[in-house]
C-alpha cells in the first residue's frame, strides 16, 4: 500500500496588514493587552469585495501545484476545509474547481473549523492509500474579517482572527517517507462553548424579543432583525474553557501519533501546531519538553486563520528551511466542536 506524500505546498495571505494598534480605532484594547493574551501582533484582512475564501484558496493552490509539477488537468480530487465559505451553499470546493477550470472531478467540503485541514488531509490520505486518486488538492482557506464584531463587545474573539489560505498536493509514494498516520477525535458535549449559532436551522436560541411570532414561527426563523439588532450573528467563545481543554488534548493527540509510530517528542524535527493562541503553543511545548527549534509559530504575524493556519505555517517553515527531506514533522490542531487531530509525517 503506498503512502501519501506532500508533493507541493503553497500559501496566500492578503496584502492588507491590520496591527493591534489599528484595532484600537474600533474597540477598547491595546497592543499590550492583545499580545499578553494571544501573542498576536498583527493579522491580514482580505479585500472586502475582491478577495474571497475561494479566491485565496485558488492562489495557494496555484503555488502548491506549481511546486508539485502538476496542472489543473492532473488534479483528480479536491478536499476544501473552511468555516467561512463564500456561500451558505454550495461549498468552496466546486467554486475552486470552476475557477481553476479543472475536469469534472469530485470536490469535498470539510467543516471542522480549526482542525479542518488535518481532517481534510486524513480524508485525502485514505483515497491515496486505496489507490483511488493520484493527485489530490487539499486546501484550507478562511475569510474571517467579514464576520467579526469589531467593537469592544466582540473583542475577545475579533482580535484573534485573520484571513489567509494554504494548500498541498498529495500524491502516492513507494519511498520510506510521507504521511505515517492521522488521528481524529471529537467531543460535542461542550459544542456551544465556541460556536456561531446564527444563522442556522436549530430551534432558535434567541427567541427573546420575538413576541410578534408564535413558538412555531420563532423556531423556524433562520434570520431575524432581532438577531441583527442584538449582534447575535457573530461568533461566541468562552476563551478560558477552550484554553483548558486545548492544553490537555493538544499533547494527548501529539503523543498518540508519536507512540503509534514508535517515536518520542525528542525525535521530532518540527511540531507545527494550529495557530490558535501563542500561549497554548508555549504551554504544549513546555509540557512535551520541546526546544524552540522544534516548534513553529507564526500567529504573531497572521493571527488565527483556522483551517488555513497549519498549511500556512507548514509552508513558511518549509520555505525558511526549517523542514528538509527525512525530517519527522507533526501537525496538531484543536478547535470548535470540540474536535482535535494530529498527523505525523516523514518529509
Amino acid at each position: 500500500m503506498p503512502r501519501s506524500v506532500i508533493a507541493g505546498i503553497g500559501m496566500y495571505v492578503p496584502s492588507q496588514v491590520v496591527t493591534n494598534e489599528d484595532l484600537t480605532k474600533y474597540m477598547e484594547t491595546s497592543d499590550a493587552w492583545i499580545q499578553e493574551r494571544t501573542g498576536i501582533k498583527e493579522r491580514r484582512f482580505a479585500h472586502r469585495t475582491e478577495e474571497t475564501t475561494t479566491t485565496m484558496g485558488v492562489e495557494a493552490a496555484k503555488m502548491a501545484m506549481k511546486r508539485a509539477g502538476v496542472n489543473a488537468e492532473d488534479i483528480d480530487f479536491i478536499v476544501f476545509a473552511t468555516l467561512s465559505p463564500d456561500y451558505y451553499f454550495p461549498g468552496c470546493g466546486v467554486l475552486l474547481q470552476r475557477a481553476m477550470k479543472m475536469k469534472e472531478i469530485g470536490a469535498l467540503d470539510v467543516r471542522n473549523q480549526c482542525s479542518g485541514f488535518i481532517y481534510a488531509l486524513s480524508v485525502a490520505d485514505q483515497f491515496i492509500r486505496s489507490g483511488m486518486y493520484k493527485n489530490i488538492l487539499v486546501v484550507g482557506s478562511e475569510k474571517h474579517s467579514f464576520g467579526l464584531d469589531l467593537t469592544t463587545r466582540g473583542r475577545n474573539v475579533s482580535v484573534i482572527f485573520g484571513d489567509g489560505a494554504g494548500a498541498v498536493v498529495l500524491q502516492p509514494t513507494e519511498e520510506d517517507r510521507g504521511l505515517l498516520s492521522t488521528h481524529l477525535h471529537s467531543d460535542g458535549s461542550e459544542a456551544e462553548v465556541l460556536a456561531m449559532y446564527n444563522p442556522g436551522t436549530h430551534a432558535n436560541h434567541w427567541k427573546e424579543g420575538l413576541a410578534d411570532f408564535d413558538e412555531a414561527e420563532a423556531a423556524q426563523m433562520f434570520m431575524s432583525h432581532n438577531m441583527i439588532d442584538k449582534a447575535q450573528l457573530f461568533p461566541n467563545m468562552d476563551g478560558q474553557t477552550v484554553f483548558k481543554k486545548a492544553v490537555v488534548k493538544f499533547p494527548e493527540v501529539i503523543l498518540e501519533a508519536l507512540n503509534q509510530n514508535g517515536y518520542k517528542p525528542s525525535d521530532l524535527s518540527l511540531l507545527v501546531p494550529h495557530q490558535a493562541n501563542l500561549r497554548i503553543s508555549q504551554f504544549v511545548q513546555h509540557k512535551l519538553g520541546l526546544s524552540d527549534e522544534q516548534v513553529y509559530n507564526n500567529i504573531q504575524r497572521y493571527g488565527n486563520t483556522t483551517a488555513a493556519s497549519i498549511p500556512i505555517a507548514l509552508c513558511e517553515a518549509w520555505q525558511e528551511g526549517r523542514i528538509k527531506k527525512g525530517d519527522l514533522v507533526c501537525l496538531a490542531a484543536f478547535g470548535s466542536g470540540f474536535t482535535w487531530a494530529s498527523a505525523l509525517l516523514k518529509w
